[in-house]
């Protein structure tokens, strides 16, 4: 191929040289006053017949083409120039200098719409007369010609090439190339394509084949940097217009604007501007009245094509895994480039199952972190003191997290319907009941990141906003599978009230919308509140599972204070049951417990009922109570 390909530039090359000889020669014959005619042509070289055909260039033209790469090729042409001007500082051509010389003189040249002047071919230097102004070959244009690799300047910043690589695409996802090549062969307007769908990376890949596959370069303009101001944009569109005519390219405007904003305007005038082949990519399908699209909707991959990814870059290491692969894939969605990456760093490691888990749970965090609060999971089962009956709750919430991989995709129940998968939790209970630390248990217990979010910071009053905000946080989160843990829901819960305003209607789309991402989330969400019967039925009815968390009795607080002092912290003389008579939650013995460290601490000694009853006072009269004589008889 390199051979060929030096050949046939070399050929070029020569052709262009005759060609421009011609033009020497007709200039000769000026001067010496013969009688001017049209020399035969040979062969043109390729670069000049698809200048002449993409451009429509009239023989004059090609002509003028000619003899300004001829300036910059042979040196005779410059002093001939001079000389018809009868004027040695003239040496370069002019509109004029044409028009007199070559015998096809068209006075359309000197228009604006020509195309030399229209796709700026030629650079015409100021002057106050066009047809003596200086001409010049445009420095794309001119490596055009010489079969030169290059990018006209202008475009720098703007727009970049994606060179093409070798990938491997899905079924899922070569279903959506064929059907969009199909679309392109079909349709020789070639209508814009818009690909949708969170995994960026992923658009481009698909794009990126769809070019190859007809034989089109693709560039990329990011949405982010499009120019607003009109005329700008105007001479970007055209600058990019004249590139995809050169180059048969095709753009990617990649990335989401903000309805309504300067830049979505101006993305709506760049597309009724534009008349070659594009590609939009994005995450949300976006709507253009005058500029209808083609969309495809890019889902994460289905199970079996998750797998034979995994497999596909772990080659022969993949019957290390042991049954570690089908969790791995259910629990985690990150991206192919991702899989790629875990697959490479991984293959040295010698516990490949739980190193590629680990790195899968990783990837979440730098999308997650400034959107919640990462609690740090030490509690165990063993600490979780609740009646057996809520116990065995959770219990059975922990299997079907940890088991769904077989019974939706091995027995196929994922096949037979894809709604409500996703594993909805309601934790319902007086504050400091442990509904926190039952998340920490469940999280610890299927080793994954556990994400608080305060859903009365997510809530606006702005409307939309909530759905954007939350919308923002299981987009992040979906790649981890992480444990969700959404506090206070009271914020948004409530029992639907008859719509009286829009804000009425705007509120019970909220609460739907949160539902609706929790019903689909790959992982486990977990909603709390305070006020369980403050909750429309309607909404419970969507929730997988709910557990009540009891204000705790006498014999469950006993076992609270037992297991709530460190091994190395010093203690003489508790007495569990007595402590056990403080009616308080388990937040509340934490808190008691830790100020009463500090007491001791400061003392210099064990830690001791009397601290112990210091702390209490202390915390009964933080939340508006005083200690009963019940309470602490018999101390």
């Amino acid at each position: 191929f390199t051979i060929m390909y030096a050949a046939e530039t070399q050929y070029n090359l020569e052709t262009l040289y005759r060609e421009i000889a011609k033009i020497r020669t007709l200039l000769e014959s000026y001067l010496k006053g013969k009688e001017i005619q049209s020399l035969p042509s040979d062969e043109l070289p390729d670069p000049l017949v698809q200048l002449r055909d993409r451009f429509h260039l009239s023989p004059f033209e090609q002509k003028i083409l000619l003899l300004c790469a001829g300036i910059e090729l042979d040196p005779q042409l410059n002093a001939l120039c001079g000389e018809i001007a009868e004027n040695s500082q003239q040496n370069y051509p002019t509109f004029s200098l044409a028009l007199t010389v070559f015998p096809e003189a068209d006075w359309g040249i000197l228009s604006s719409q020509s195309p030399l002047q229209y796709w700026q071919l030629i650079e015409i230097a100021p002057n106050i007369n066009l047809t003596q102004a200086p001409l010049s070959l445009d420095r794309r244009i001119l490596s055009y010609l010489l079969s030169t690799p290059d990018r006209d300047r202008r475009l720098t910043g703007w727009i970049s090439p994606l060179p093409v690589h070798e990938t491997y695409l899905p079924p899922s996802r070569e279903a959506i190339v064929r059907e969009a090549v199909t679309t392109w062969v079909n349709a020789p307007d070639y209508p814009i394509l818009q690909l949708c769908g969170r995994d960026n990376p992923v658009r481009i890949e698909i794009a990126r084949e769809i070019c190859d596959r007809l034989g089109f370069t693709l560039y990329c303009l990011p949405a982010s940097i499009l120019p607003v101001a009109p005329d700008e944009l105007h001479q970007l569109a055209h600058r990019w217009t004249r590139e995809a005519i050169l180059d048969n390219s095709v753009l990617l405007i990649e990335g989401d604007l903000p309805p309504q904003s300067d830049r979505q305007n101006a993305l709506q005038l760049l597309l009724a501007d534009l008349q070659t082949p594009l590609i939009l990519s994005g995450q949300q399908r976006q709507h253009f009245p005058n500029s209808p699209t083609i969309a495809w909707e890019i889902p994460a991959l289905p199970h079996a094509e998750k797998r034979d990814l995994w497999e596909l870059h772990l080659g022969d290491k993949a019957t290390e895994l042991n049954g570690h692969l089908e969790p791995l894939i259910a629990q985690f969605n990150i991206s192919d480039r991702a899989i790629v990456s875990a697959c490479a760093s991984m293959q040295s490691k010698e516990d490949l199952g739980k190193n590629l888990w680990n790195y899968c749970r990783q990837q979440a965090r730098p999308q997650l972190e400034h959107l919640a609060q990462r609690i740090e999971c030490n509690a165990t089962w063993d600490d979780l003191i609740l009646p057996e009956k809520e116990k065995s709750i959770l219990r059975d919430l922990s299997v079907q997290v940890k088991r769904r991989a077989k019974v939706y995709e091995k027995w196929g129940f994922a096949h037979k319907n894809k709604r409500g998968l996703g594993i909805a939790a309601l934790f319902a209970g007086a504050s400091g009941t442990g509904k926190t630390m039952a998340a920490e248990v469940l999280a610890r217990e299927f080793n994954l990141d556990l994400y608080r979010i305060d859903l009365s910071a997510v809530t606006s009053k702005y409307i939309g906003e909530t759905e954007k905000n939350l919308a923002q946080i299981f987009d992040a989160a979906e790649a981890g599978g992480v444990v969700l843990l959404f506090d206070e829901a009271d914020a948004l819960f409530g029992k639907r009230t008859q719509v009286k305003d829009s804000r009425d209607r705007y509120a019970n789309l909220e609460v739907s919308y949160l539902l609706q991402r929790m019903e689909a989330y790959q992982g486990l969400a977990i909603l709390t509140t305070n006020l369980k019967d403050s909750l429309d039925q309607a909404f419970i009815r969507r929730l997988r599972f709910i557990i009540n968390f009891p204000f705790p009795k006498a014999n469950a607080r006993r076992e609270i204070w037992q297991r709530i002092f460190p091994e190395q912290a010093p203690t003489r003389e508790l007495d569990f049951s007595k402590l056990g008579q403080l009616d308080v939650t388990g937040g509340n013995i934490r808190a008691i417990a830790l100020n009463a460290a500090f007491i001791a601490a400061d003392a210099d000694e064990p830690i001791m009922m009397d601290h112990i009853l210091r702390a209490a006072k202390a915390e009964y009269l933080k939340v508006g109570r005083s200690l009963t004589q019940m309470e602490i008889e018999n101390w």
